[in-house]
């Protein structure tokens, strides 16, 4: 399996297949509405806007599986980033992106980019770690989505060539994005 092989369902609930995005850099996030990383949405946005006529496609995926921070439907979470983050990127429907229920792309992306660690020279890595460390161990065991606003960064031939973890703020990225680009 490659990543061109995966479909999923757009917000709207029309089946993409993600070979439309050959000859793309892709950044594959997953999102969440009511989370304290749910401004990157913002940042973003910035990027889509900055680099999509370069060739970036940003690819979005709602999740609730942390703390049910994406409790609303598919028409909630739409309406949601269009009024409060403007977003005109790519939305898919919700979907599981750890354990025996997560979507094939995520399984994928997983497996292709393993879990690093949260970079401890943040605050909000010190943080996030040891929230995770104290209320869910077992999940920095192995190479899962670890929270809300994992991104991965796919190049033009569908290589999976980073994976940044919910600390690393969108803008932190442009370097890597323009190197693909």
């Amino acid at each position: 399996m490659n990543f061109y092989d995966i479909n999923a369902k757009d917000i709207n609930g029309k089946e993409i297949n993600m070979s439309d995005y050959k000859g793309k850099v892709v950044l594959v996030v997953n999102t969440a509405s009511k989370c304290g990383f749910t401004p990157q949405y913002a940042d973003l946005e910035i990027l889509h806007k900055e680099y999509k006529a370069s060739g970036l496609e940003i690819l979005g995926f709602p999740c609730n599986q942390f703390l049910e921070q994406e409790p609303g439907s598919n028409t909630d979470v739409k309406t949601f980033c269009e009024l409060n983050y403007g977003v005109t990127f790519k939305l898919f429907e919700k979907i599981n992106v750890k354990g025996i229920s997560a979507h094939p792309i995520f399984k994928f992306l997983c497996s292709q980019k393993p879990f690093e660690g949260f970079d401890l020279s943040k605050p909000n890595g010190k943080l996030l770690n040891s929230i995770l460390s104290e209320q869910f161990p077992e999940s920095l065991l192995d190479d899962s989505i670890k929270w809300n606003f994992t991104k991965f960064l796919v190049d033009k031939e569908g290589n999976v060539v980073g994976r940044f973890e919910s600390t690393v703020e969108p803008l932190e990225m442009i370097d890597d994005i323009k190197k693909l680009l």
